[in-house]
């Protein structure tokens, strides 16, 4: 049945394309920045909300490029 639709049927699929994927690193670092900065902008807004810091662009990315260096760090290591 899976041969009529046009599936593989010796076990090669999806299940052993993602397992044998060593994935683009330009997304994970993609994913890294997005992610760096949406963190950081919210810890920040939280932090201007609480009267600690201002909520400024430079603050953002500060911020966000530490995140962004540790996670690189930890990830990458």
């Amino acid at each position: 049945m899976s041969e009529e639709r046009g599936e593989p049927s010796d076990g090669e699929g999806i299940r052993s394309g993602v397992e044998e994927s060593t994935g683009d690193p330009r997304v994970v670092l993609a994913l890294n920045a997005v992610l760096s900065t949406w963190f950081a902008w919210v810890v920040v807004w939280g932090l201007d909300f609480l009267g600690f810091i201002a909520l400024t662009l430079q603050n953002v990315a500060t911020l966000a490029l530490i995140l962004f260096a540790v996670t690189y760090v930890a990830v990458l290591r």
